[in-house]
């Protein structure tokens, strides 16, 4: 740790230096002559207050050699002459550097030991709209944005109690990324926590480019054949603090609208905010429905694909699955281009103009649908399964779950083709089998609350309760 000197020429030469003062358009200098001592502030154009810094200007400006006599610590100066409340003052020189490229405002005055630090910033960053992946028909419709400061207060707002505790870290060797753990510490798992910091600790990257991402990758356990998410992710300030009242834990990243909570299991996945927004027996039953349907999203073409390989085994009321029309590619051949174009299609719409996506949707399902069946390429019963899997993966709300299902569904698929019923079995068993290995990030096991067994959790999954005391 290198300490800032008692030069003050030294010490300007070295910080305009390091911070590229002349060489970066972004970074502003500012020289004054304060009481007939010399001074200079550093900030990063874009990120400091003008109006604040201008009247702090102003006033230190005003201040003549009687008023600094006697000043030899920049402590006593900030006591008495800096008025912005969130002000520090720093000895250490890699953490000022640290803090102006953070956005706050760098002050040295010649004579003085120490500089200030004023965090005087403002982000750039949008309104706290609506996320575009969790709306809800009724409820709030404020969502996090890109800043974490921004996102403490939309959980501050909910949750006024003295034990919410927002505990800040910088991850990322050069990046030196926010990262900002948010709990209740008289309800979170205290192991919880000190595994997490373990964790973010243990992270060794230089930047975190891909905000949560990167910190969930970083710090996820190294299981690259299992696709199961160990992560559950929300941009909605409410369903957060839901799961912050519940014992979770928050981890935000600082430029990702995204929250991380923690810890996660496979069955926190069945919950979706628009539930809580209806009364409980109507949130029952969207949800049992959308697990329900889900789960036959895993299942349905495999299930279809054995049956009509051998038409026999199906009995009389299901006669009319065993004769699919005929089609110039194979069944298992139609099944796997389908999914292959429902995704690409799904990669193309990311990267359509607004103005020309209902022009693309339409020109997708022609393409896919009519004109597909009438050039004999494609059968109309593997649009109708495909159609009502690709309908199924938008009820869940997480995308992460939706793709590791379509990975699990194809790969069942291709052990039904080559093994058959006992092929379709194996692929069963092997999904159970990834399930039961998958290593969360935190927590009790990724089947909790079935193995280890809590009754009382298993069925609040399941079952939407009331509005109670323990429950939120």
């Amino acid at each position: 740790m290198e300490q800032i000197s008692t030069n003050y020429p030294d010490n300007v030469r070295w910080f305009d230096q390091t911070l590229g003062a002349g060489k970066n358009c972004d970074l502003v200098t500012r020289d004054f002559s304060i009481g007939g001592r010399r001074a200079r502030i550093w900030v990063i154009d874009g990120y400091g207050k003008d109006i604040v810094l201008e009247r702090m200007g102003a006033f230190w400006l005003s201040l003549t050699a009687e008023d600094l006599e006697g000043l030899t610590e920049m402590q006593a100066f900030a006591d008495r002459y800096v008025t912005f409340s969130e002000t520090a003052v720093s000895f250490d020189r890699d953490d000022i550097v640290t803090s102006v490229l953070l956005g706050k405002t760098l002050f040295l005055m010649e004579g003085l030991r120490g500089a200030v630090l004023v965090d005087a910033k403002d982000y750039p960053g949008r309104g706290v709209q609506e996320p575009p992946d969790g709306k809800v028909l009724r409820g709030a419709h404020d969502g996090f944005i890109e800043a974490v400061v921004p996102n403490m207060a939309l959980l501050r707002r909910r949750i006024r109690d003295p034990h919410l505790t927002m505990e800040g870290h910088k991850v990322g060797g050069r990046s030196q990324t926010d990262v900002v753990l948010c709990y209740l510490d008289d309800k979170a798992d205290p192991e919880v926590l000190e595994e997490i910091r373990k964790k973010l600790k243990a992270i060794e990257t230089r930047s975190l480019t891909m905000g949560q991402e990167s910190v969930a990758e970083a710090i996820a356990p190294k299981q690259w054949y299992d696709p199961f998410p160990k992560v559950r992710y929300t941009e909605r300030p409410d369903t957060a603090a839901a799961c912050v009242m519940e014992g979770s834990v928050i981890l935000m990243v600082d430029t990702s609208p995204s929250v991380m909570i923690l810890p996660t299991a496979f069955f926190d996945f069945t919950q979706e905010a628009n539930e809580f927004y209806f009364p409980p027996l109507i949130g029952t039953y969207l949800r049992l429905l959308r697990i329900v349907v889900f789960f036959i999203s895993l299942f349905i073409t495999p299930a279809w694909y054995l049956m009509v390989s051998t038409p026999e085994r199906l009995p009389d009321w299901l006669d009319f699955l065993s004769s699919p029309e005929p089609a110039a590619l194979g069944l298992l051949s139609q099944l796997l281009v389908v999914e292959f174009l429902i995704d690409v299609l799904k990669l193309a719409s990311l990267n359509t103009p607004d103005s020309l996506s209902n022009s693309f949707s339409m020109l997708g399902a022609l393409i896919l649908g009519d004109f597909a069946v009438q050039a004999g390429w494609l059968g109309p019963e593997v649009l109708v399964y495909m159609a009502f899997v690709s309908v199924a993966g938008f009820a869940q709300p997480s995308y992460e779950m939706g793709y590791a299902f379509k990975l699990l569904r194809v790969g069942l698929l291709l052990l039904t083709a080559a093994f058959d019923v006992w092929g379709f079995l194996a692929g069963v068993l092997v999904i159970v089998v990834l399930l039961a290995i998958t290593k969360p990030i935190v927590g009790k096991g990724y089947l909790y609350p079935l193995i280890p067994f809590n009754a009382k959790a298993l069925r609040r999954l399941f079952l939407r309760e009331p509005i109670s005391r323990d429950n939120t």
